[in-house]
């Protein structure tokens, strides 16, 4: 049982230890707390350079900038997008709100992400986007997905949510769809609580991802609208946080590796576990989040290991339920008979362990030695 006096350490604490609440202040002081203040602009133009794009639109929220990345490329019905069986619902439900169908790919067993070798497979005549998700801090390889989006005609949708600080053979993850979404949410390597940016280097894409978040008002007739968008804009305290946070994303990606590699080191030797993968020849990983899965062998699902794990003081979240399980999708009629055995497998054997960004070594060694400890029982 877990000893009372410890306290249960959390799967995700953020820093906000630069310019954060003198930013804040500026705020409070200008009177500027909505979406109109100085501090948005600031941030989208620190966010498009950081992510070598022309144009950046600031939103609400990751599962915001998702939806209007769909609604900019007017993917609508009778519409497929391809996306990895693995990912958060957000990505397959922005599609299905759309009325257009997610056509699923299964992931890779070594790097998690989705496996890019049967994405051409997927593709019909009614494919209209290819959506690439970064899945916990390693990118996906997208030299082969660049390539088929090209041969096809088709474009991608790039979801860097939790790839912020990530590069691919030298380019930033979040510059290479022909729409880009990011995530601000508290446990991303920028956080802005919550908030979310779409990037693009089109400026028709851009000029409707605009008008999307912000109700689609006429530019000229504000409270008259041709079209229906939503009320998705970033305030301008979030963006204050979100810079001061970009002032700090080359340390805290620098953080994030050294919890992930020390994590590495300390779990090499533990029998049953396979551990977040480090790296490939195209990109180095970030650790996002450090996961691992249970092996076959294992007489223990991953609620299982976790319920042990916070019995001795440790939080963890599960992997991502696989997108053709999901009860909502199965009820709409969608993935009937599919099968993702691979996805499959990470939903119910994998978790990660706490990888926050104010993580410090004692709680890190914590958690090892609770993981230890699990699997010296079994």
């Amino acid at each position: 049982m877990m000893d009372r006096g410890l306290r249960m350490i959390p799967v995700n604490e953020p820093l906000l230890d630069g310019n954060e609440a003198r930013y804040l202040g500026e705020c409070i002081v200008s009177g500027w707390i909505s979406a109109d203040g100085a501090f948005v602009e600031k941030f989208e133009n620190g966010m498009a350079e950081q992510m070598n794009r022309r144009y950046a639109v600031s939103v609400a929220n990751g599962t915001a900038a998702l939806d209007i990345a769909v609604a900019s490329l007017k993917i609508g019905p009778g519409d497929e997008v391809i996306l990895p069986a693995h990912t958060i619902i957000s990505c397959a439900a922005a599609v299905v709100k759309a009325g257009a169908k997610p056509v699923l790919v299964d992931s890779d067993p070594v790097t998690w992400n989705m496996d890019v070798t049967k994405i051409e497979g997927a593709i019909t005549p009614r494919t209209r986007a290819i959506m690439v998700v970064h899945i916990f801090g390693l990118p996906v390889d997208m030299d082969p997905v660049i390539e088929l989006a090209s041969r096809y005609g088709i474009p991608i949708i790039e979801d860097a949510a939790q790839a912020i600080g990530l590069t691919y053979k030298g380019r930033p993850c979040g510059s290479f769809g022909a729409i880009s979404c990011l995530s601000f949410y508290s446990n991303k390597n920028i956080t802005t609580g919550e908030g979310g940016m779409v990037l693009c280097n089109d400026e028709a894409l851009h000029a409707r991802a605009k008008s999307l978040r912000n109700l689609c008002f006429m530019p000229k007739r504000r409270f008259i609208h041709e079209e229906l968008g939503w009320n998705y804009r970033m305030s301008n305290l979030q963006a204050a946080v979100g810079l001061a946070q970009l002032e700090s994303l080359t340390r805290h990606t620098l953080r994030k590796r050294q919890i992930g590699h020390r994590y590495g080191r300390l779990l090499h030797d533990v029998a049953g576990l396979e551990l977040s993968p480090p790296s490939e020849p195209y990109g180095e990983s970030i650790f996002w989040v450090y996961g691992l899965i249970l092996k076959d062998d294992i007489p223990l699902s991953g609620d299982e290991a976790r319920a042990h794990l916070a019995e001795l003081g440790v939080d963890t979240r599960p992997f991502f339920w696989p997108m053709h399980e999901q009860p909502v999708f199965r009820k709409m009629g969608l993935f009937t008979d599919e099968r993702y055995p691979i996805a499959e497998r990470m939903g119910r054997r994998g978790f990660y362990l706490p990888s926050g960004l104010a993580l410090t070594d004692e709680k890190q060694d914590r958690v090892v030695g609770a993981v230890r400890q699990l699997m010296e029982s079994l």
